[in-house]
């Protein structure tokens, strides 16, 4: 049974939400807004600067070819993991959660793991018409994921510390499984016209608009789970 906010919180979340964007209001001056970052905001702003890191060194590969640069491009999501996992832990910590971290952490959410994925996918050769359609509609699962999750938060149910049973679909972090099995497809050499399990038509001549490689599908997949209702991960 979906819980939902009585009046009463419903009133009292929507004054605490007036309180906390007021701060915002009340600062004047060119660089009020750094002045308002709090320490897990500045760990959050990490985690999309490896995003960011993992994009142009893709970048950098596609046009050197050089594999330095798709190895760096694996490895800053994973270290945007890391930032991920602690700014929660320093906001505990320092008591100091924000509506401004929250949304900080989910768009730097989609570039680590949405955004950054998507580019390496392309990197290593889904480079036809319809593996782009699959990966930006994986992209895109994963922006509609992380609004839900920002707009439904206070409706999952929660345990006796306050924090939520489950996560609605999968979360967006977990595409470095994706990222994982990149990484050994890269090791094995299995890149580019030796991707795994190759390309079908599913219209028009061989090599054409219709092709798409079987492990996109993957990609498709992925989202669906991650936008799914009815799918529930627990948390850890």
């Amino acid at each position: 049974m979906t819980q939902r906010p009585t009046p009463s919180t419903s009133s009292s979340s929507s004054e605490l939400k007036s309180n906390a964007l007021q701060q915002y209001a009340d600062t004047d001056g060119h660089f009020s807004l750094v002045r308002n970052f709090r320490l897990a905001d500045l760990v959050t702003i990490m985690n999309g600067f490896c995003g960011s890191m993992s994009i142009f060194s893709s970048a950098n590969y596609l046009l050197t070819n050089d594999d330095k640069h798709l190895w760096r491009a694996l490895a800053f999501p994973l270290a945007g993991l890391m930032f991920d996992f602690f700014d929660g832990k320093v906001a505990r910590w320092r008591n100091s959660s924000s509506l401004l971290g929250q949304e900080l952490d989910s768009l730097a959410d989609l570039i680590s793991f949405g955004v950054a994925p998507a580019l390496l996918a392309f990197t290593i050769g889904f480079r036809t018409l319809l593996d782009t359609v699959a990966l930006t509609g994986f992209i895109c699962s994963g922006l509609a994921r992380l609004a839900r999750f920002n707009a439904t938060v206070a409706l999952v149910p929660k345990d006796a510390a306050g924090k939520s049973k489950y996560f609605e679909g999968l979360p967006i972090p977990t595409s470095l499984a994706i990222v994982g099995g990149m990484s050994y497809l890269v090791k094995k050499g299995w890149i580019g016209d030796a991707l795994p399990l190759g390309t079908i038509t599913l219209w028009g001549p061989p090599g054409g608009v219709g092709e798409i490689h079987l492990a996109a599908f993957l990609f498709g997949i992925w989202g669906a789970a991650m936008v799914s209702k009815t799918l529930r991960v627990p948390k850890l």
